[in-house]
């Protein structure tokens, strides 16, 4: 079964090229989404194993956003994307519980790299979580 990816931005032409990005050249399962008012509600009626998320929304902005997701999923990965970044964003966005933090315009192999890490790392939390069970 393939990777499920939640992408969270309001620009459709983003969501278009992630989704392009992510699942014609790699097979991951991605479902976009353009409002973030309707993540808790994906998370909750869903399965995911990473979220990528714009920082600027309306409504709900990336950052809040992590809180959100990270009372529905713990250990879901989380990647914030923008095209405002700083140190201080980046900072803040990683304390809240973001996984890494990517500026706009960014490489294709840079964001696929980051995917891969990020996927890799909730592998091995749920490896690490097993054997501790045992």
């Amino acid at each position: 079964m393939p990777e499920r990816i939640l992408v969270v931005d309001d620009e459709p032409n983003m969501l278009r090229l992630l989704k392009t990005i992510l699942s014609d050249q790699t097979g991951y399962d991605v479902v976009t989404t353009n409002n973030p008012l309707e993540v808790s509600k994906l998370l909750q009626e869903d399965r995911f194993d990473l979220v990528i998320s714009d920082l600027k929304m309306p409504l709900v902005d990336g950052i809040d956003l992590i809180g959100i997701i990270k009372k529905i999923d713990p250990g879901i990965p989380i990647i914030i994307i923008t095209a405002y970044g700083t140190i201080e964003t980046a900072e803040e966005a990683v304390q809240k519980g973001a996984y890494d933090f990517i500026t706009k315009p960014f490489r294709k192999e840079a964001i696929l790299l980051t995917i891969r890490r990020a996927l890799e790392w909730k592998r091995m939390q749920g490896e690490l979580a097993a054997l501790k069970k045992q």
